[in-house]
């Protein structure tokens, strides 16, 4: 009978380690059943699972890779598997898996270690675990981190707190506005005890330590994602257009009042717009094109619809706001959709009334699913970004849901939330390691 084997190679990296092991294993005529590699900081981490044929050839294997161990001064540790032992972790590969992403300015083993006690408490086993923003360089007068590695070892990451270096990216070329990232990807399997208990768990930490944790299931669909669309005030741009024209008209205290009633969700969205357009009402068109131009952009939004639109990805914008923004902002950066809400205007004033269909959140759903029918694509291939309570409609109802810089009501319903960095957070949360952002962006 053919026997089980778990080989684990480490020490000090080199090139050539794995054709040596590999070579003596074919030998043998080996069958591989599972492989996997971590290098951190040139030290090797070489996991092999193989079914040896005939179960004589052990003791010869054993002997050949204990001697290539010595020659290459690497440690060698060799376990049987028994075969009923194995079969139960096949079995375990169909159970749920989800992806849980950290992202913050900087990642600690404090933060770390309470997200991984959350994961634990929950019956959930961290599989992989990846880092996707660059090496760290404790040197401040470094130009950049160095390109991410594919694997961060579980157990040099998380050193029971013993650590209290923080795992964070270096200092960027002086006069660049790229800011500081440090993110990891964790993937777990197994069904969480209570998922609410366990979003509520992690919001909590994100508010405590300054991190932003994304959890989501893992399936055909988070590996291919179509579509993204942007809610627009205090999401793509730093403002509420609304509240900057009210300034305009003398009567921003009144409109101000109502948004933030509103997008709390304590009023309905389509009568709080009423009210508020009502009072715009006199302002001169012009002004409209002028303010249009000088709304500053979201901290990332360049660069996150940039690397998206290179990559083939489909943007939109689904605003309450106004297409007088909507469309600058769609030529601006290259957007493929835009819905917002039409001012009406007669003698080159606003009238104080809307034309067409108020966008509200529904009407916002809506129109998410209309585009992901346009593009031919599944709902679950679409990924809706928003920080108001009328975004709720599309966040929920997308693959992935965004939460960003957003209202409490809207980060205890989103699966994943941005509070701590700007909008570009969003690549490492689709999953982009640093080298594949920069090489999106290289001449």
């Amino acid at each position: 009978m053919s026997e089980i084997v778990l080989i684990n190679i480490s020490g000090k990296d080199r090139k050539g380690i794995n054709c040596r092991f590999t070579n003596i294993l074919a030998q043998y005529n080996v069958n591989v059943l599972d492989i996997g590699q971590s290098v951190i900081h040139e030290h090797i981490l070489l996991g092999i699972l193989v079914e040896i044929p005939v179960e004589s050839d052990f003791p010869a294997i054993f002997k050949d890779m204990l001697f290539a161990g010595y020659q290459l001064s690497l440690h060698i540790d060799i376990q049987s598997v028994e075969r009923e032992h194995y079969e139960k972790w096949v079995a375990s590969q169909g159970h749920e898996r989800r992806i849980i992403t950290l992202l913050g300015k900087k990642l600690t083993a404090h933060q770390i270690s309470r997200v991984t006690s959350v994961i634990a408490e929950n019956n959930l086993n961290i599989d992989n675990i990846s880092r996707l923003t660059g090496r760290i360089s404790l040197d401040r007068n470094r130009c950049h981190a160095n390109r991410p590695d594919s694997m961060l070892d579980y157990k040099e990451l998380i050193n029971e707190d013993k650590c209290s270096r923080s795992i964070e990216t270096a200092e960027q070329n002086s006069g660049s506005d790229t800011p500081a990232r440090a993110c990891i990807q964790l993937s777990v399997s197994g069904t969480p005890c209570n998922i609410k208990s366990m979003r509520g768990e992690f919001m909590k930490i994100s508010q405590e330590t300054g991190i932003d944790i994304s959890f989501h299931i893992d399936n055909i669909y988070s590996k291919n994602r179509k579509v993204v669309v942007f809610d627009m005030d205090s999401t793509l741009i730093q403002a509420e257009v609304i509240d900057e024209l009210a300034k305009i008209a003398g009567v921003g205290d009144k409109v101000a009042a109502i948004t933030q009633s509103a997008m709390r969700g304590e009023i309905d969205f389509k009568e709080s717009f009423r009210k508020r357009v009502a009072l715009l009402k006199g302002l001169k068109s012009d002004q409209l094109e002028n303010l249009a131009q000088t709304l500053p952009l979201s901290e990332g939004v360049e660069l996150v619809t940039k690397t998206l639109k290179d990559l083939g990805y489909k943007l939109g914008i689904l605003s309450g706001g106004f297409t007088f923004v909507g469309n600058y902002l769609k030529q601006k950066l290259n957007f493929d959709y835009m819905y917002a809400n039409e001012l009406e205007i007669a003698d080159g004033q606003v009238t104080g009334e809307v034309t067409g269909e108020i966008i509200d959140g529904e009407r916002k759903a809506q129109l998410l699913r209309e585009i992901a029918a346009k593009e031919k694509i599944s709902i679950e291939q679409a990924i809706a970004v928003g920080d108001g309570a009328n975004d709720l409609p599309m966040i929920t109802i997308a693959g992935l849901g965004v939460a960003y810089h957003a209202k409490p009501l809207v980060r205890e319903r989103a699966a994943s939330n941005i509070s701590n960095v700007g909008l570009d957070g969003l690549l490492y949360l689709i999953g982009m390691h640093d080298r594949e952002i920069n090489k999106v962006h290289r001449p």
